[in-house]
């Protein structure tokens, strides 16, 4: 235990506390037991012991912050670990990098759940990478932890990151209402079109401050990770068929916009079609992948999404450089931040998409009108290289400030 002490010390010491991400004032750290998941390289761990820092002092080891993938946790369980800590009198456990625990099983959840009812005490924070792993063991901490889902960098946030330039977020229904409010007040500080393009290339994941040479790299290697080891140890997808799902994600990268036909999918992989649909589900429940349905209502086991989209733009750019287009990069910018809090479906025969079921969006260029969304109710055009806006022709850049 003085051995993860020394370690839970030496790591809080060296975290910055230079840049917070709002995600800390979202959050209820008084909760008993508290999950954090999102993609690797999004910040997490970071949050996790930024909170820390800011409510214990140097050497407090009412708190403990460790990582399941360390040699130290290899040779306990978790429940002795939080039993050895409490009675030492501990108070807060974080454990991160959760899903590392026993790859390839959900102990992790059973364990936790047992240290909750055991310790009543004592207060958890667990988070985890693997959204697959972190989805399967919900069922045993249902009712018991409040949950969240960290995503990548906003356009919002990445301003302050890179550039130190500080707003506050903004609702839909207020961006909506009140457009000029937020260009007056962004375009007064910065170049918004060029720092935006700087973002869809560069800047959705923290990492970036660490150097970016290495940024698409890192963005492959996570990518990697999910495709060749998460998705055989936890969906049970085939080892053999991992090139296959390799090749998937290389369609939809080449393909733009990708025209989702799941039975030439299927022949031109030689896997059948309601494999594809399957493959294609746990992708998107990995965040590799946004999928876009007509009718999210009579979503069925085997429904095939009507448009799919890669995360965020930053990978189009890592896993397919030289065949981005900006059309397909533009949509793909939209749905991420859209769909981090609202309900985003395919537009199918008027624009775009919808969303929440009230607003039809269209998205474009400069010279994007509204003849494909005329008449309809409620309907936007938010356009790229578009500066201010014109009536309801809005900057596509408006939406990275939702969060």
């Amino acid at each position: 235990m003085d051995t993860l002490f020394r370690k839970s010390d030496r790591l809080l010491a060296n975290t910055g506390m230079d840049i917070i991400r709002d995600k800390m004032d979202e959050i209820h750290w008084s909760a008993r037991l508290i999950t954090i998941i999102g993609a690797k390289g999004v910040g997490k761990s970071t949050l996790i012991r930024q909170h820390l820092k800011q409510n214990y002092k140097p050497g407090d080891h009412r708190v403990l912050y460790c990582s399941a993938d360390t040699v130290d946790m290899s040779t306990r369980t978790l429940v002795e670990l939080a039993e050895e800590f409490s009675i030492r009198g501990g108070e807060l456990l974080a454990i991160d990098e959760i899903h590392k625990y026993k790859p390839g099983t959900s102990d992790w959840s059973r364990e936790i759940k047992e240290i909750y009812e055991l310790f009543p005490d004592l207060k958890l924070i667990v988070s985890g990478s693997s959204l697959l792993c972190m989805r399967e063991g919900d069922a045993d901490l249902s009712r018991r932890a409040v949950k969240y889902t960290m995503p990548g960098l906003s356009f919002r946030e990445a301003l302050r990151f890179y550039h130190g330039l500080t707003f506050p977020k903004w609702t839909l229904d207020d961006i909506l209402a009140h457009p000029y409010e937020l260009w007056q007040s962004v375009s007064a500080k910065c170049k918004t079109v060029a720092l935006f393009k700087e973002y869809l290339t560069k800047g959705y994941y923290p990492f970036l401050l660490e150097g970016e040479g290495e940024y698409y790299t890192k963005i492959e290697q996570v990518v990697g990770y999910i495709v060749e080891t998460e998705l055989p140890q936890i969906c049970r997808v085939d080892v053999s068929n991992v090139r296959k799902l390799q090749a998937l994600i290389a369609m939809i990268c080449s393909e733009t916009p990708f025209e989702l036909n799941a039975n030439r999918i299927a022949a031109a992989l030689e896997i059948g079609r309601d494999t594809v649909v399957e493959y294609l589900k746990y992708l998107g429940d990995a965040k590799v992948l946004n999928l876009l349905y007509s009718d999210k209502k009579r979503i069925g086991k085997l429904s095939k999404p009507d448009k799919v989209y890669l995360e965020n733009p930053n990978i189009m750019y890592a896993l397919a450089p030289t065949k981005v287009e900006v059309g397909t990069l533009r949509v793909t910018f939209a749905v991420g931040c859209l769909s981090e809090s609202h309900n985003v479906e395919y537009g199918k025969t008027q624009g775009d998409f919808k969303v929440d079921a009230k607003y039809t969006f269209e998205i474009g260029g400069r010279s994007k009108d509204f003849s494909q969304i005329a008449g309809v109710k409620d309907s936007y055009v938010f356009a790229d290289d578009w500066d201010m806006p014109d009536g309801a022709k809005l900057p596509l850049w408006m939406l990275g400030f939702l969060y």
